[in-house]
């Protein structure tokens, strides 16, 4: 239990709601997880400053919570305090290309307002659950788009030095689906900054589903839209009434290899699926060996979409990379779906897949 006096310190602070009865299978996409502590609910990025420095002092885990779409929970009690935030301000400068959004605005709404402004950069990133503050964090990217090209500055909480000020995005580290902030809980992000195109046209497209011209720009709301039917079809647009959306969206980033094991990889699928098979696996060349495709590897491993799993919990029905939640799952079952797929693929391939959310209470 918390301190009586630290619950009233916390409810003290102007723009702070306490909320005893959340929890967190209400506020994450995979709709799993017991309650925490207390659920501290800041409609004011001065309120989420105030309940950090508190709960850091009193020396209670805290756990930042914005759109809960890339958190994984165990069940039952969790002994942490859940901060929410309700700020979400979205601030559109069409003349310059400059977005500000406050860090709980839900994050296709900033695309969306973007879009409908008539700026370029992050309608490939259309449909992604989750918040704003979320996105530098994890780096957030699809259709070969990042917010790391377009992010200039993100207004951070020092939770060490208990400093309030803008960073530039070079200060984050930035690389596939990282940055500094994650993992490490040294900050807590306020406000993020992005600069994007004044010229209506999208970034150019490499991925494609999306143009058969690398390299062409399209019109944003075009884009948009096709990205939008892109994630529908694979269940990763929310949806209450469709199971696969409940789900943490790609479960498994795309694992980075040595040149020489994407060889290997694909002597292998030669060997157990035949030369046609392995002359269309994914591979591409990056700045630190070569990219394979998570959904790939996990499909040829013998894991299909809507592979059952416990039965609670199962892959998509349409995507192999989305973990889901059929309706009654526990934590545990996710767990024990994720594991049997990362030691499938291991087994099968050599390749160890790495869990892109973030877990609370819980180990793979």
């Amino acid at each position: 239990m918390l301190e009586e006096f630290l619950t009233q310190q916390l409810a003290a602070v102007e723009g702070i709601t306490l909320d005893y009865d959340t929890d967190f299978a209400s506020l994450t996409t995979l709709r799993v997880g017991g309650k925490p502590q207390v659920l501290v609910r800041c409609s004011n990025p001065e309120a989420a400053v105030a309940a950090t420095q508190l709960v850091d002092d009193a020396s209670v885990p805290l756990v930042i919570v914005g759109g809960g779409s890339n958190l994984l929970v165990r069940d039952g009690a969790v002994d942490v305090v859940a901060l929410l935030l309700e700020f979400g301000d979205i601030n559109v400068d069409a003349g310059s290309g400059l977005v500000r959004a406050g860090a709980g605005a839900e994050w296709d709404r900033v695309v969306a307002a973007s879009v409908d402004a008539g700026l370029g950069g992050i309608e490939c990133l259309s449909g992604i659950p989750g918040s704003a503050g979320a996105v530098p964090v994890q780096n957030v990217g699809a259709y070969g788009a990042e917010i790391s090209d377009v992010l200039t500055r993100v207004r951070l909480y020092d939770r060490r030095a208990h400093v309030d000020e803008w960073v530039p995005a070079a200060d984050l580290d930035l690389d596939y689906r990282y940055s500094n902030l994650k993992f490490t809980h040294r900050a807590l992000v306020l406000e993020i900054e992005l600069q994007l195109s004044t010229d209506g046209l999208s970034k150019p497209l490499r991925f494609g589903q999306l143009t058969q011209q690398p390299g062409e720009r399209r019109r944003v709301a075009e884009v948009r839209e096709e990205v939008l039917r892109l994630r529908h079809g694979k269940g990763m647009v929310l949806d209450p009434q469709d199971h696969d959306t409940w789900s943490a969206g790609s479960f498994f980033t795309n694992p980075i290899v040595d040149p020489a094991l994407a060889e290997a990889v694909c002597a292998r699928v030669r060997t157990t699926h035949g030369d046609a098979v392995a002359e269309t696996m994914p591979r591409h060349a990056v700045a630190k060996g070569e990219k394979l495709s998570a959904a790939w590897l996990i499909e040829k491993a013998g894991f299909p979409k809507g592979y059952p799993g416990q039965g609670r919990a199962t892959l998509s029905t349409k995507h192999t990379l989305a973990l889901s939640n059929r309706g009654e799952a526990r934590a545990e079952d996710i767990v024990a779906l994720a594991r049997d797929i990362r030691d499938g693929v291991r087994a099968a391939f050599g390749v160890e897949l790495v869990p892109e959310p973030v877990w609370l209470g819980l180990a793979l």
